[in-house]
């Protein structure tokens, strides 16, 4: 019964990417200023869900340790292995959430600090390439993150269409590149 109401509660995205493109082929979609602020709105609850998970997995962080701790003072050191193997894979997570965090933060003060048409181009550019390499980071631990994340990154790569059509400005992908690999290359330390 869940998977219909599921089915019955989601868009699915191909009949929502048609007729959004209808729509917007008919009307435009309207001033930049409201999206850009819907965009961070996103943004910052993709934050707060990481944030949840980063308190999840350190609570479970100091319950896997409390047992490495009780089993070597057992002297049960194939146990107390287990468990610290188990915690190593927990730190790799909460290390990995805690990279996606402070690279969306960096996309929300981006966004934030915006001022000019033509900083809507410059500034966006290197931001989706964050935020694709986020989402496809994010994939295996929440996938409803990565759906969000892709919904976010199609909004921003609209903006940047329309920005750069409304302004005659070119994005430069090689600076987008740039920036975006420097972020990447944080993300996988």
């Amino acid at each position: 019964m869940s998977e219909k109401f599921s089915k019955k509660w989601d868009v699915p995205q191909d009949d929502q990417a048609f007729t959004t493109r209808v729509k917007d082929a008919v009307k435009p979609p309207g001033p930049l200023k409201p999206r850009l602020d819907l965009a961070v709105r996103r943004i910052d609850l993709q934050i707060q869900k990481l944030d949840q998970a980063n308190e999840r997995f350190g609570q479970r962080d100091k319950s896997i340790f409390g047992r490495i701790v009780d089993a070597y003072t057992k002297h049960d050191t194939s146990r107390a292995n287990v468990f610290a193997n188990e915690l190593a894979e927990i730190r790799k997570m909460e290390k990995m959430i805690m990279h996606a965090r402070l690279a969306l933060e960096q996309i929300v003060l981006r966004l934030r600090t915006v001022s000019e048409l033509g900083d809507v181009v410059s500034t966006l550019g290197p931001a989706i390439g964050v935020l694709s390499a986020v989402k496809s980071g994010m994939s295996n631990v929440f996938p409803e993150a990565e759906r969000e994340l892709g919904q976010i990154g199609n909004l921003l790569s609209g903006l940047i269409v329309e920005a750069g059509q409304t302004s005659g400005m070119t994005l430069n992908f090689e600076t987008s590149n740039e920036d975006a690999q420097r972020y990447l290359l944080k993300l996988q330390q």
